[in-house]
């Protein structure tokens, strides 16, 4: 028997989830040529918005949740500002190296654009995520955290880096903080499969 369309929909989150979860790090430091970085930098913000479908779809088996359509779309929107932030940055390197000057100005607004939609994402899901039975306090207290911090720490020195400004990049974490609540949503399948059966 075919799966509940609901489960299809956490199942395409989890690949999704699993698979930015891998392509970021490759973004970052696999020393790739350059159609191979362009093409990983491309998969990426759709991985990230497919994810966040997935995660809106697991969240609201247990009840309907404002807060976590909106992570999903504030995330599907980072998605795409974090591919155009990053094929813009690849472009102006390989096209004008030696005279990029105000064109960095570009990107780094760009990044800035998407680590706030990122955060504004990761807020709306830890907060739908504190009274789920597969999440709860633990994941909520955690994304809270994340989402402000990336929030804060890119507004305050913008347009400079967290990094060139003396601070850190929280953006790893953030990752972590996904990858973890990937594999919990992995792991809460068979949980998701008997609300749907209740739901019919």
């Amino acid at each position: 028997m075919n799966d509940h369309v609901e489960i299809r929909w956490i199942r395409a989150g989890i690949v999704g989830g699993l698979a930015a979860s891998v392509l970021y790090p490759v973004l970052l430091f696999a020393p790739f040529p350059l159609p191979i970085t362009a093409a990983v930098a491309s998969f990426l913000g759709p991985a990230i918005g497919i994810g966040s479908l997935g995660l809106h779809r697991l969240i609201r088996l247990d009840a309907p949740s404002v807060t976590a359509a909106l992570g999903a779309l504030l995330n599907i929107v980072a998605g795409a500002l974090f591919t155009a932030m990053a094929l813009v940055q690849l472009a102006v390197r390989a096209r004008a190296p030696e005279s990029a000057g105000d064109l960095v100005g570009v990107w780094l607004g760009l990044d800035v654009a998407w680590d706030i939609y990122i955060g504004l994402g990761t807020l709306a899901f830890g907060w739908a995520m504190r009274r789920h039975p597969r999440f709860g306090w633990p994941f909520s207290a955690v994304g809270l955290l994340l989402g402000l911090l990336v929030i804060v720490l890119n507004l305050i020195p913008f347009p400079t880096p967290p990094t060139s400004a003396g601070s850190f990049d929280i953006g790893p974490l953030v990752g972590l903080w996904y990858l973890a609540s990937t594999v919990q949503a992995w792991r809460s399948l068979s949980w998701a499969r008997q609300r749907c059966r209740q739901a019919v």
